[in-house]
C-alpha cells in the first residue's frame, strides 16, 4: 500500500509543512520572513547571515529578535533533507553561506571535508557549562582530530511510536509484532532513508553502523522484505502517518520516534507514546539522532556567525526551538528544562529520555548506507 492507497482509505486530506517544502525541492530559498529569494529580512541591516537549516531553526519568533539587536539581516535556505544540503554544499554552495544545521553525522563530514569551520571549545564554554553532561565537550559525535565542527541543538530517539488507546506499550518492548501475523495491516512503515531500516537491522541482530558483509546484507534484506509482507502501509508524508495514527489505522509507526510523537502529544495526543524497546541478544534497539548547527568555512568573518551560534543554544532560544509548529524536540541545554511547560515537559517525554539514551545506539553514518537504501528500494519495487 502506498501513500495514495493509505490516503484513499482514511478521511482526510493531510498535508504537511514538511511534505509542501518537499514539493518545493531542497535548494529552495525563504527570508526569514517567509519572502522569496533575493529578499533580505533588513534591507538597512549593517551585516547579512545566509543560513541553511532545517524547518524549525527559521521561526521568527528565534530569528527577529537576533536581527533587531544585532542589526543583521538573515536569509535562510531551507533543506528537506540532509544528504541533499550536503551535497549541494560540497558542490560549492558553502561559499554563499554562513551557518548550516543539519543532522549530526552531516555535519560531523563537513569539518574534515573543509565545509564547515572547526571550532574551539573553549570559545563556547559558557554554552558547554549550560549542557547536559552528555553533550559537554568534547562531544565525541562532532570531534574530528580532537576538533568540534559544530554545536547539538535537537535531539530525540528512534523507537516504535504506539497510539496506546489501541495497544499496550508492553507489547512493543520488542520489534516482534513488526513481523507478527496478528499485526498484519496494522503497522506502518515511514519511508523516510534510513530511518526505518536501521531498527529493524538491529532487530535482526545486525550492527548497521559497521563494516557490513554479504552476509549481514542479506539478513537486512530478509528483514525489511518480512516487515513488508506484514506492513499496511509504507508511507512518506508525516502528517499522513499522524492521522493514521491518531484515528487507530495504524496501530504504530516505525521508523520515526519522537520526531513523530512530540507534536501531537503537545496539541492533546498524550496517548501517543515514542520508546525505545529492550536490547535483544545483547543489542540495544533504540537510536538517538541529533541535529547539530555548524559554522560554514567561507572567507567572510565569522564573528556574527558564531554570535548566532551562541545565541541558539542559548536556554531562552532553545525553548522556542524545541517547541516549534512543525515538530517538537529536545534540546541539549539543560538549562532550558526550568523554561519548558509542564505540558511540554510531558509532550517530549523528559521523564523517559535518558532511558532512552542509555538503550539506544547515537546515529551516525553507517559504512554501508547506500547498499541498505538501495536494498529497501529494490524490496519495495518487488512489494
Amino acid at each position: 500500500m502506498t501513500d495514495k492507497d493509505i490516503r484513499d482509505s482514511l478521511p482526510f486530506r493531510p498535508l504537511s509543512r514538511r511534505s509542501l517544502l518537499k514539493g518545493l525541492g531542497a535548494g529552495a530559498v525563504f527570508s526569514a520572513t517567509g519572502n522569496m529569494p533575493g529578499f533580505s529580512g533588513n534591507a538597512q541591516a549593517g551585516q547579512s547571515i545566509n543560513y541553511m537549516c532545517w524547518e524549525g531553526y527559521n521561526s521568527p519568533s528565534i530569528l527577529d529578535p537576533f536581527q533587531k539587536s544585532n542589526d543583521v539581516a538573515i536569509s535562510v535556505d531551507l533543506i528537506t533533507d540532509s544528504a541533499g544540503g550536503f551535497a549541494k554544499l560540497a558542490a560549492g554552495a558553502f561559499r554563499d553561506f554562513d551557518l548550516v544545521s543539519s543532522d549530526c553525522p552531516w555535519i560531523a563530514r563537513m569539518g574534515p571535508a573543509g565545509i564547515s569551520r572547526f571550532i574551539n571549545d573553549a570559545d563556547f564554554a559558557e554554552q558547554y557549562a549550560e549542557f547536559y553532561p552528555q553533550f559537554r565537550a568534547p562531544f565525541a559525535p562532532l570531534q574530528f582530530e580532537g576538533k568540534a565542527t559544530g554545536l547539538p541543538t535537537r535531539w530525540g530517539w528512534v523507537g516504535p511510536t504506539v497510539n496506546t488507546k489501541f495497544d499496550k506499550l508492553e507489547t512493543w518492548k520488542s520489534y516482534a509484532p513488526v513481523f507478527d501475523p496478528a499485526y498484519r495491516d496494522k503497522i506502518c512503515l515511514l519511508d523516510w532513508g534510513d530511518w526505518p531500516i536501521m531498527p529493524l537491522a538491529l532487530y535482526a541482530g545486525v550492527d548497521p553502523y559497521k563494516k557490513l558483509d554479504d552476509k549481514e546484507l542479506e539478513e537486512i534484506r530478509k528483514v525489511i522484505r518480512a516487515a513488508f509482507k506484514n506492513t499496511r502501509a509504507i508511507v512518506a508524508d508525516l502528517a499522513t502517518a499522524q492521522k493514521g495514527l491518531i484515528d487507530g489505522s495504524f496501530r504504530c509507526l516505525i521508523g520515526g520516534g519522537t520526531y513523530c510523537t512530540s507534536s501531537l502529544r503537545n496539541t492533546g495526543h498524550d496517548y501517543i507514546q515514542s520508546i525505545v524497546p529492550e536490547p535483544r541478544n545483547g543489542m540495544k534497539q533504540g537510536i538517538i539522532w541529533m541535529e547539530a548547527t555548524g559554522l560554514i568555512a567561507n572567507d567572510r568573518d565569522p564573528a556574527i556567525a558564531s554570535k548566532f551560534l551562541k545565541y541558539i543554544v542559548s536556554p531562552e532560544v532553545a525553548v522556542k526551538l524545541a517547541i516549534t509548529e512543525a515538530t517538537c524536540n529536545l534540546v541539549p541545554n539543560q538549562k532550558a528544562e526550568a523554561l519548558f511547560t509542564a505540558q511540554q515537559k510531558s509532550a517530549l517525554q523528559m521523564d523517559y529520555m535518558w532511558t532512552a539514551w542509555d538503550n539506544s545506539h547515537f546515529h551516525t553514518i553507517a559504512p554501508n548506507i547506500d547498499d541498505m537504501l538501495a536494498i529497501w528500494q529494490q524490496e519495495l519495487a518487488a512489494r
